[in-house]
């Protein structure tokens, strides 16, 4: 009996050591990963202070194409994280960069291009065309990464250290934000007119070469699983798994008996995921959040600038734009590290939309007074970002396996339509009213809404079992 207690410690010993070590290995890799993922993604809205203005773009096109990379994120995300199952985590997501610095790249020559008859067949001017396009295809290249790191991550950790892991992964989006700003308005500011080029050319073409940088680290030192970890011990390598496989079997009440049954089941999970009422509740969920995530985070530069700053001070745009981003990344970690030590979950999704809420609220409030506003701004962006950094222990706590690969993707895609109706909607609110006021309420009405229905739709418990045999 002592011998059974002795090995059991030994076993948690060296699982835990394990989880230290692929924290330290792999969340650096990952955080970088991400960091200039998201600054690929929304560099647009510096790039816009310039470009909109030398390309002929209202508020409506800049909103509807920065928010039109969503639909091809939509529409390949499943695609995207299933591939990313079949073939690895390295091959896969060193792909997506290589891929979307290609196209982030291209932004530079969006009105060189030559697109033929399309944008007359779309009956679309052919800058706009092209800018839409680019975007369109940006959404396609990066489609299952961030859910493919998630998913990445529940084969490194369990349920217990999720949240917090989450979180540390999720300070990236405030770090690209923080850096991303200070260093765009920099460019813009300072490489404008360099070799005859304006500021936002050089601003597209610069910030695609670390994804490539990135891509090439994420081919050579990203292992798939812990079975492949050569830094782990193959006392560690037995233990993660063996608990991971435990913690499984504990969930959903089965153990993998048959690996000649694998392709049946990974189709049976998928299925049942897609067709989970608590799978499209919490996508919904997703939608409130990333309306507000992604219409602050196209419009933060130019909701800055409108505070009195001067046109062409993009440097100074940037430092400002630090702020809220720099509160959001403290107070997310704070908020992913109380979600694990106190093991509530929905609550704390909850409460973070709420503050998200208030923040959109207290933005219309203030009006153009900069201390004010820089407030208003950074209840913004620490709701919306602990809300991410939080919102995912949900769904990875009751989906595994192939319903975990499709169920997140799903409800990553289909929330991150909120990525296109959040920026789309501030800019047709603006071209049409001369202010993004209203844009502000709904978003927060949305947020609102958001948090109730994690309070009152998402406690009815779910068990998927993606390995029974058939």
């Amino acid at each position: 009996m002592q011998s059974r207690a002795v090995a059991r410690d030994r076993v948690t010993t060296a699982a835990e050591s394990g989880f230290a070590i692929a924290a330290r290995r792999l969340l650096p890799l990952l955080f970088v990963s991400y960091i200039v993922a998201f600054l690929d993604r929304v560099n647009v809205g510096f790039a816009k202070l310039q470009m909109a203005s030398a390309l002929g773009f209202s508020d409506a096109v800049y909103g509807f194409g920065a928010g039109i990379f969503f639909f091809g994120y939509f529409l390949f995300e499943v695609p995207s994280n299933l591939l990313l199952e079949k073939f690895g985590a390295r091959r896969w997501i060193a792909r997506i960069m290589f891929t979307w610095a290609i196209v982030s790249g291209a932004f530079a020559f969006v009105d060189r291009i030559p697109w033929g008859p399309l944008p007359a067949l779309f009956g679309v001017a052919p800058l706009e065309f092209g800018f839409y396009a680019l975007r369109f295809l940006l959404g396609i290249a990066e489609a299952g990464f961030f859910p493919g790191i998630i998913l990445y991550l529940t084969y490194w950790f369990p349920a217990a250290r999720r949240a917090r892991t989450v979180a540390l992964f999720m300070t990236a989006v405030a770090v690209a934000n923080v850096i991303g700003a200070p260093v765009s308005g920099a460019i813009m500011q300072y490489a404008n007119g360099l070799a005859g080029w304006d500021g936002w050319r050089w601003l597209f073409v610069l910030e695609a070469i670390p994804s490539i940088i990135a891509g090439i680290a994420i081919w050579f030192l990203l292992p798939d699983r812990p079975a492949q970890a050569t830094w782990l011990t193959p006392e560690q390598r037995r233990a993660i798994t063996a608990q991971l496989a435990q913690e499984d079997t504990a969930a959903h009440g089965v153990a993998v008996k048959s690996a000649h049954k694998a392709g049946h089941r990974a189709a049976h999970g998928a299925t049942q995921a897609l067709r989970s009422g608590r799978v499209w509740v919490l996508a919904l969920v997703y939608l409130a959040g990333t309306f507000s995530l992604y219409g602050v985070s196209f419009w933060m530069p130019t909701i800055v600038q409108e505070l009195g700053i001067g046109k062409t001070e993009y440097l100074q745009i940037g430092l400002l734009s630090m702020i809220p981003w720099g509160t959001a990344g403290i107070v997310m970690v704070w908020a992913g590290a109380r979600s694990d030590r106190t093991g509530e979950r929905r609550q704390h999704v909850a409460g973070s939309l709420f503050v998200a809420a208030t923040g959109l609220v207290a933005l219309v409030l203030v009006g153009a007074h900069v201390v004010p506003a820089l407030i208003a701004l950074c209840f913004v962006t620490a709701g919306v970002l602990s809300f991410l950094a939080t919102f995912w222990s949900l769904p990875t706590a009751f989906l595994r396996q192939s319903a975990a690969a499709a169920g997140i993707a799903w409800i990553n895609a289909v929330g991150n339509l909120g990525g296109h109706f959040g920026p789309d909607i501030i800019g047709r609110i603006r071209t049409a009213t001369g202010s993004a006021d209203y844009a502000f309420l709904f978003l927060a009405a949305l947020a609102v809404a958001g948090a109730l229905l994690t309070l009152y739709g998402t406690g009815v418990r779910e068990r998927f079992i993606t390995t029974q045999s058939a």
